[in-house]
């Protein structure tokens, strides 16, 4: 008797499908189950697809396409149609590809089914709340892979999904290291395990290594399957007491990583369906494998490439500590152009020893930057940055020249290359000398923030200094020094924008949030080094999301942050405060800066009426001098006594040998008041005549009315 007709007694029809010419040949027991009349006939692929149900039809395509990667069979539920579109029966459908190069035929057979069997059918295409669960989960699976960021977590995520109908009890993970096998992770194993498997020759006859060497996966539904094929290695699976395995391989970019296996304590078919879910997993897992690794080799290349560029603190400044934080941008290879720097000077002696410890002199520098961008290429251009400003400051030259000569060489380096907004890069950067002996602060900036200093009495205020163009946009710049004195008790910051603008934050409210963590700096309960761990915290901690700005990830820019405080019993008592800035004749802009600085001074004065008196007329005073003389002014102030009986004494000197007078000014005129409102709103005020110049002067004594 014939094959065909044995599968004609038993309603089993033959069919093949020429994928290349879009040809399906059908025996009569075939045509007859599609409807058809019974008798063998070649239809085209569109003949045929109308014989099916559309929903049954886009399902069939995804079986028959993992079968053929797989060489596995196809095996799905179709219903059929009639001619107005009603079901007339369902079919069974197997089917076994047969690849030539690019195409494939289809040999298979259909054969009526009455109706779907408990426990199989359920996970056939035929079924919508298989597919509809199926779909959310993979939708689930991926969204919690691509958050992933490590290998550990991607080993989590796959751990703990639960897969629609069926789910694995024990899950391993398996890489590839040369010709060897190894386990990158496993979950649902006791510790020890993996023992056999950790470094096994991909020429071994297990499912793993076999996935691996060929590309394509392997499933065992029964103990007597995998002992059948694997008759070597049973015994190591034979332990864990599993009733079905699967085994996929973890392809990249057309190349195998590693293996997957799922074992399972009950019973698996493996169904088209079920096939389709773990080969998507397995796929989803080894992108999400890939990307993981790719993230962990460029965090260990940043960390390595920090680690080399970030300067170690050194040998301790006698009679001064010094604390540090950088603290890289959280995307992209977390490297950025951000830096700090502390030089011995010529001339200074070099101590070895912890913080401190020991005695010893010369000058040091203290050196902050900010090269533009985020990128390898801002990260390197900082490194030769601050290689050339140590070689300058190591040949002697001062603060300006420093500044001078690092423009000079970023702008040669940099010319003809762009930024990130398509121009040349350029850096931001404050150079700061310090004699340790006296605590006198020169500093020079080229387009970076002011330092700010916290006072022996918490007030903190930012201290104005000149400035000049950030480094590289012209060759040629002058960078004008300023000079400070950093008094025992006192604490000074500089730091990058990103401390200040990062977590939607602007200057002015980031100094804001930064003062009030400079302020409750206690010296004396709290170290150096916990006010810069403070300092960070309140940009990257839980504490930052609650603050101004959006609710996101704070790291959006790099970070460094440079403290020095100069240890000793304050020179003067711990009421009093003292600043100083000068206003140059080039920059009127900076009266402004002046008044904020005296509102800074007194913020805690006890008659508001008296801040605003002492405002006006340092307005008045700074202003006189750069309208009526060719120099620039210099403003000192200074607070002492207790608080609630403190005497304010405000000077500003100029060059100028000429002495104000009182004048009568008009109704409309616009100026010759200040003598009028330094009479009515002083307690005491002066004019004294110097060598070079002469100094202008009030008085204000807090909690005391009207005038003497």
């Amino acid at each position: 008797m014939r094959t065909e007709d044995v599968l004609a007694a038993i309603a089993t029809g033959l069919w093949r499908w020429d994928n290349a010419s879009g040809i399906v040949t059908l025996d009569a027991e075939a045509a007859r189950l599609l409807g058809l009349p019974a008798e063998p006939v070649e239809l085209t692929e569109a003949a045929v697809r109308s014989r099916f149900h559309p929903v049954d039809w886009n399902e069939i395509d995804g079986v028959v396409n993992l079968a053929v990667a797989e060489g596995t069979l196809a095996e799905a539920r179709l219903r059929i149609m009639d001619e107005n579109g009603r079901v007339i029966r369902t079919v069974r459908s197997r089917s076994k590809p047969f690849v030539e190069g690019t195409d494939y035929q289809l040999v298979g057979t259909l054969q009526e089914v009455a109706e779907p069997q408990p426990g199989t059918a359920a996970r056939t295409p035929v079924t919508g709340d298989w597919r509809r669960s199926r779909e959310a989960f993979l939708l689930d699976a991926g969204r919690a892979l691509a958050e992933a960021r490590s290998t550990a977590e991607v080993l989590r995520v796959a751990a703990s999904l639960s897969m629609p109908g069926f789910s694995p009890d024990g899950l391993a993970v398996f890489g590839v290291s040369g010709d060897r096998l190894t386990i990158i992770g496993h979950h649902g194993h006791e510790a020890g395990d993996d023992g056999p498997f950790t470094d096994m020759p991909l020429e071994t006859d297990y499912p793993a290594a076999e996935v691996v060497r060929t590309g394509r996966a392997i499933y065992l539904p029964t103990p007597e399957e995998y002992r059948a094929r694997f008759p070597v290695t049973w015994p190591l699976a034979q332990r864990f007491g599993r009733e079905s395995w699967a085994f996929l391989p973890l392809i990249v970019a057309g190349r195998t990583m590693g293996a997957w296996m799922a074992a399972f304590t009950y019973p698996v078919s493996f169904t088209p369906d079920e096939r389709s879910v773990l080969t998507t997993v397995a796929r989803m897992l080894a992108q999400a494998l890939a990307r993981a690794g790719v993230a962990e080799s460029e965090r260990e290349l940043s960390l390595g490439l920090q680690r080399t560029m970030m300067p170690v603190l050194g040998p301790a400044i006698p009679g001064m500590e010094v604390a540090a934080r950088y603290v890289p941008t959280g995307g992209g290879l977390q490297v950025g152009g951000d830096w700090y720097d502390v030089i011995q000077l010529p001339g200074g002696t070099s101590r070895t020893g912890g913080r401190g410890g020991g005695r010893g002199g010369g000058r040091v520098a203290l050196v902050i930057g900010d090269v533009q961008g985020h990128d390898v290429r801002a990260a390197g251009l900082m490194g030769q940055l601050r290689i050339a400003l140590r070689a300058y400051a190591s040949e002697g030259h001062r603060p300006d020249a420093v500044l001078s000569r690092a423009s000079r060489f970023l702008y040669g380096i940099t010319d003809g290359t762009e930024g990130d907004h398509g121009a040349a890069r350029f850096a931001t950067c404050l150079y700061l000398e310090v004699d340790p002996a006296t605590g006198t602060l020169d500093i020079a900036r080229a387009g970076h923030p002011d330092p700010a200093i916290r006072m022996a009495d918490g007030t903190v205020m930012l201290r104005p200094t000149a400035g000049g163009l950030p480094l590289g946009i012209v060759p040629d710049t002058d960078y004008p020094t300023t000079r400070l004195t950093l008094e025992p008790g006192e604490t000074l910051m500089v730091c990058t924008d990103g401390l200040l603008e990062t977590g939607g934050h602007d200057l002015e409210t980031g100094w804001a949030r930064i003062r009030t963590l400079l302020e409750r700096h206690d010296p004396e309960g709290e170290s150096l080094e916990a006010l810069a761990d403070s300092l960070v915290q309140a940009v990257h901690g839980p504490g930052s999301h609650h603050t101004i700005g959006p609710l996101a990830d704070r790291r959006e820019d790099d970070i460094a942050v440079l403290l020095l405080s100069r240890t000793g019993a304050p020179a003067r008592t711990a009421a009093a405060r003292r600043t100083a800035m000068t206003i140059a004749q080039a920059e009127p802009e900076r009266i402004a800066a002046a008044r904020q600085h005296l509102r800074e001074l007194l913020h805690d004065w006890a008659d508001p009426e008296q801040v605003d008196s002492a405002v006006l007329m340092v307005s008045e005073m700074v202003t006189n001098v750069l309208v009526h003389t060719d120099g620039d002014a210099l403003l000192v102030a200074e607070a002492t006594g207790d608080h609630g009986k403190r005497r304010l004494r405000v000077e500003v000197a100029d060059a100028s040998d000429e002495l104000p007078h009182r004048r009568r000014p008009g109704e409309m005129a616009s100026s010759g008041r200040g003598l009028i409102l330094m009479e009515m709103l002083a307690h005491e005020w002066g004019v004294d005549p110097r060598g070079e110049g002469k100094s202008i002067w009030f008085e204000l004594h807090e909690g005391r009315d009207g005038q003497p």
